[in-house]
């Protein structure tokens, strides 16, 4: 029944699906862990972000110098000034194709996102890792990742949009995993330069995994409704 049910799905579906499941199963390991060591609450978070850092010296992060600064340039993916140019030209791509209220729809989903995101930052206030240091600036709440979860609010949201518009199922196989891929290297990012717990980046992944589902659904209805404008030959299938 349950693989009945998952077929139904298109690709881009059950990849974003398939997304979900390994965030989700990521912090209940994370609860597991807490539970069988001595019932700390960030034990597991705090022996991942020791196993990051080389032993008897947590200044340094592990592997060569270079991947210090690629770290450095993949969390830039995630920050706002680049998802913000990364959603303006998906807009302006799909105004191009003479697809406007899409494209307000997109911008308006990925700042959905963004809000909920900073209201929960607010709300939880989590202080941010003190166990090592600091790789890189920050300056808000720990929890959850905002660039894990923007991100994932982001990339996920144009890729399945944009893949609704393709008819080959590779195609819009590539876009979403590849959505997925820069997704999940910025909040590895965040843990590997120090200031992120990973149960905020797990976090952030989960609540943006789902925001960026929802809004797949909501663009569905509308574009069925003629709401707004399909977003090309492949919705019809």
């Amino acid at each position: 029944m349950l693989r009945s049910l998952f077929a139904k799905h298109r690709v881009e579906s059950r990849i974003l699906l398939a997304f979900l499941g390994l965030a989700i199963g990521l912090v209940l390991l994370d609860k597991l862990a807490a539970e069988i060591i001595e019932g700390d609450p960030v034990a597991f978070d705090r022996e991942l972000l020791f196993l990051l850092r080389q032993p008897g010296d947590l200044a340094t992060p592990i592997g060569p110098p270079w991947l210090h600064q690629v770290m450095i340039d993949v969390t830039a993916l995630g920050s706002f000034a680049v998802l913000t140019i990364i959603t303006a030209l998906a807009a302006g791509y799909l105004v191009a194709g003479k697809k406007p209220w899409l494209a307000a729809f997109t911008v308006g989903a990925v700042a959905g996102g963004a809000t909920i995101s900073t209201l929960l930052k607010t709300i939880y206030a989590r202080t941010r890792p003190d166990i090592v240091e600091h790789l890189v600036g920050i300056d808000s709440a720990s929890f959850p990742s905002g660039h894990a979860m923007n991100s994932a609010v982001a990339f996920l949201t144009l890729a399945v949009l944009l893949a609704r518009g393709e008819k080959l199922a590779a195609v819009r196989r590539f876009l979403v995993s590849s959505a997925i891929v820069l997704t999940l290297l910025v909040g590895f990012s965040r843990v590997y330069l120090g200031v992120h717990w990973p149960t905020d980046v797990a976090a952030g992944w989960i609540v943006g995994g789902l925001w960026a589902a929802t809004c797949s659904l909501a663009a569905k209805a509308l574009q069925s409704r003629h709401t707004i404008e399909d977003a090309g030959p492949a919705m019809k299938a």
